[in-house]
């Protein structure tokens, strides 16, 4: 049955354009003021609105605790909204809930891989309850497994992996039904250095081999950068700012000046903006000033610090990051 109605086909699923209901855009995600309060008064997403083109990669940024994983549990149909529409790859996440399933996959924070058997029976299993065909399955996981450089270790219990390892199992095992949207939830978390990389080398050939609409969560300031091309900053359930990475960061400018005052902060900063030195965009972080060089240079800006009559223990420039934005948009960092 093509469309996003109906119940599961007992068919291998294929690849095709997803068809978008009448009054829909072509957009592979839409969100309209979705909203989740879990019981007790727990309100987890507070009415965000955000659109994910087709094929691209759309990073949700914040710390843990912002709405992020709610996010995606709503648009994977796990978790139920509590107010709001949203639709992926054309079908309604409450009313279609099949239809999405259908032509999405999800990879979790938590491991879902059976860990006492191998990763070829994982990847076997998962393939024959979407229904594939013998020969599809052979062949869908003789691709991933070469994809995802598993040949070494596919015919290994999942106990033996990696914590790396086991996640590129995961993935691997999400693309077998060759999703239309692929929603990857922390991907990297709890990994060593060494490992992230590797993974994160992998999930950005993941766009070069297909068009596959990918969404990540993330709190790492680096994947987003890296892999995003737009990114939601996502902080206490709300978007408080959707932009590309190179956008979100000329908010605070070229660099970051640092000052640490030893006197209060908060008057510090307003003698500095009073002085012409702290522009609208600076901001207090403990009893450090954070100023953005706009329009100027670093050393212009620390050279007119004396004259404001500061007693600063430690001065400081550096090229600003997405937790600068953070921190200008909150209040509070993305480590936080």
């Amino acid at each position: 049955m093509d469309g996003c109605e109906g119940e599961m086909s007992h068919v291998a699923p294929t690849r095709r354009p997803f068809r978008v209901m009448d009054t829909r855009s072509s957009d592979a995600i839409e969100v309209l003021q979705l909203a989740k309060t879990y019981p007790g008064g727990v309100t987890a997403v507070k009415g965000i609105d955000f659109t994910v083109a087709a094929g691209e990669v759309f990073g949700l940024l914040g710390p843990n605790g912002a709405g992020k994983s709610t996010t995606v549990g709503m648009l994977t149909t796990t978790v139920r909204p509590t107010a709001g529409r949203a639709w992926v790859a054309g079908c309604d996440v409450v009313s279609d809930p099949i239809g999405v399933r259908r032509r999405s996959a999800v990879v979790f924070q938590e491991p879902v891989v059976d860990r006492p058997l191998t990763g070829r029976h994982n990847l076997t299993v998962h393939a024959r309850l979407w229904r594939l065909s013998r020969d599809h399955v052979d062949r869908r996981v003789a691709d991933v497994v070469s994809a995802f450089g598993l040949g070494k270790i596919v015919d290994r219990p999942v106990e033996t992996y990696s914590g790396g390892e086991r996640r590129r199992l995961e993935i691997a095992r999400a693309l077998l039904s060759e999703p239309e949207v692929l929603f990857l939830d922390e991907p990297t978390v709890g990994l060593d250095p060494r490992m992230r990389h590797e993974l994160l080398d992998l999930i950005a050939g993941l766009r070069a081999r297909s068009a596959m609409t990918i969404v990540l969560t993330t709190h790492y300031l680096d994947e987003a950068e890296e892999l995003c091309d737009r990114v939601a900053i996502v902080h206490e359930g709300q978007v408080v700012a959707l932009d590309t990475p190179a956008a979100l960061l000329a908010r605070v400018g070229r660099e970051m000046v640092e000052v640490r005052v030893d006197d209060d902060p908060d008057h510090a900063l307003r003698a500095l903006r009073a002085g012409g030195v702290a522009t609208d965009g600076a901001f207090v972080i403990g009893a450090t000033i954070h100023l953005p060089v706009n329009g100027r240079s670093a050393r212009d800006v620390t050279a007119a610090l004396p004259d404001a009559g500061l007693a600063t223990s430690r001065v400081t420039t550096r090229p600003p990051t997405l937790d600068d934005v953070y921190l200008q948009l909150t209040g509070s960092s993305l480590a936080a």
